[in-house]
C-alpha cells in the first residue's frame, strides 16, 4: 500500500475521507486509482486531480464508512450507488445498536485493503465468479460497555466461510474482545485484516483449485486429502488434543495443523500478508523491501529473503520502543513449498 498526496503536498493515508491539513474532502478515484481531494460539481463531485466526474458511494455519503467513489458517467446523479467494494455486502451490522456503526466502519476499512491486495494480485471478484465473493457482518451479542458483552440470543455467530460468502463476527471489531479472543487461543497476532484474509483463501481455494483436477492432486500432496479425515473430526480432535509438537516445522500457525482446508487459508494469508509488506516496503522506498511483490515475473524465492531482511528491521524498530515482534511467521521448507504453490496459483489466475 502506499500514501498519497493532497493538492496541498499533505499526505494522504488509504482510509482517509478528510485532508486533515486543508480540510479538503478526499476519495478514492477509480480513474486515478488512488486517493485524491474531490470537490462538488453540480449535482456529482469531480477530483480535483484528474477532473473526472464522480459520485460518491451510498456508504460514503450516508454511512459514513467509506471513502470510495465511482465514475459519474452513465450514472443517476439521483441514484446514491454501492462502490466496487460495498457492494459486495449482503448483510451488514445492526445500526440501532450502540458501537456498531464504529465497529462496521473499521470492518469496512480492512475490507478495502483487502480487496486493493486482491486487485493488484490480479485475482478475480467480480460478479460473473461462481459463486460471487459476498461479506455479511454478523454478531451473536451486543456490546454492553468496554470489554464487555451480552447473550444477543443463542445462536453463536462463526467467522467462516461458505459457498462464497464470508461471515465475520462484528465482535471482532472490538479491540478489547479480539485481545482477549487472541490470549485465549494463543496467538501471535489477531487482526480483522487477518480474518479477511484467510477466509478469502477458502474462497479461493473453491474458485480456483477445487475445479482444476491437476491443482487438487497437488494440493492432496502439500497440505493432506480434505476428506480424510472429514472436516468435523478434524475439528473435534484438534481442539481436544491440540496441534502436534513439531508443528512450527511444517505450518505456519497452529491452527493450520488442524485440517488441509485451514493450513491452505492460514498459508495463503501469510502470502498475502508477504506480499502487501513487500509492496508497501516499496512503496515507502524501504531499501530491505525493493523487489515488488506484484509483478508477475518475480519469483517467490526473490521475495523470501526480502521479506526476512524487511522482518529483522521491522521487530528491531518494535524492540527499540519495547513493542513485541511485528513479523512472526517462520517459513521451514515445507512451508515454503505450499508458499510456492500459493504464488502459482494466484499468477495462473492472472488474465
Amino acid at each position: 500500500m502506499r500514501t498519497f498526496e493532497c493538492v496541498c503536498d499533505n499526505v494522504l493515508f488509504f482510509e482517509n475521507s478528510l485532508c486533515t491539513q486543508c480540510e479538503r474532502e478526499v476519495g478514492w478515484c477509480p480513474h486515478c486509482d488512488g486517493m485524491s481531494p474531490i470537490e462538488p460539481a453540480g449535482t456529482a463531485w469531480r477530483c480535483v486531480r484528474c477532473e473526472t466526474a464522480l459520485l460518491k458511494c451510498h456508504n460514503y455519503i450516508v454511512e459514513h464508512v467509506c471513502n470510495r467513489m465511482l465514475l459519474a458517467e452513465g450514472a443517476d446523479p439521483a441514484v446514491q450507488p454501492l462502490c466496487d467494494c460495498c457492494r459486495h455486502n449482503t448483510l451488514i451490522p445492526d445500526l440501532s445498536v450502540p458501537g456498531h456503526r464504529e465497529r462496521w466502519a473499521r470492518l469496512e476499512e480492512a475490507k478495502r485493503r483487502l480487496m486493493y491486495q486482491l486487485d493488484a494480485l490480479g485475482l478475480p471478484r467480480g460478479d460473473d465468479q461462481d459463486p460471487p465473493l459476498r461479506f455479511q457482518f454478523l454478531t451473536d451479542a451486543i456490546p454492553q460497555g468496554p470489554g464487555q458483552w451480552r447473550s444477543a440470543g443463542d445462536e453463536q455467530v462463526m467467522t467462516g466461510h461458505a459457498d462464497g460468502v464470508i461471515t465475520i463476527n462484528v465482535r471482532e471489531a472490538d479491540d478489547a474482545e479480539r485481545a482477549r479472543v487472541r490470549l485465549q487461543m494463543g496467538e501471535d497476532y489477531r487482526t480483522l485484516l487477518g480474518h479477511f484474509r484467510h477466509e478469502v483463501g477458502h474462497y479461493y481455494w473453491d474458485v480456483l483449485v477445487d475445479p482444476d483436477p491437476a491443482l487438487r492432486e497437488r494440493f492432496v500432496q502439500l497440505f493432506g486429502d480434505p476428506l480424510d479425515p472429514p472436516y468435523g473430526e478434524a475439528l473435534k480432535r484438534h481442539y481436544d488434543q491440540g496441534p502436534p509438537a513439531d508443528w512450527a516445522e511444517r505450518y505456519t500457525t497452529t491452527y493450520a495443523t488442524m485440517h488441509p482446508w485451514e493450513d491452505w487459508a492460514e498459508t495463503w494469508a501469510a502470502y498475502l500478508e508477504l506480499a502487501s509488506t513487500l509492496d508497501t516496503a516499496v512503496e515507502l522506498g524501504l531499501g530491505r523491501g525493493s523487489v515488488s511483490p506484484y509483478a508477475e515475473a518475480i519469483p517467490l524465492d526473490a521475495l523470501l529473503p526480502r521479506y526476512r531482511a524487511l522482518g529483522i528491521d521491522l521487530n528491531e524498530m518494535n524492540r527499540a520502543m519495547g513493542l513485541n515482534d511485528i513479523l512472526t511467521r517462520n517459513f521451514p521448507d515445507p512451508v515454503v513449498a505450499k508458499l510456492h504453490f500459493v504464488h502459482e496459483v494466484i499468477h495462473a489466475s492472472t488474465p
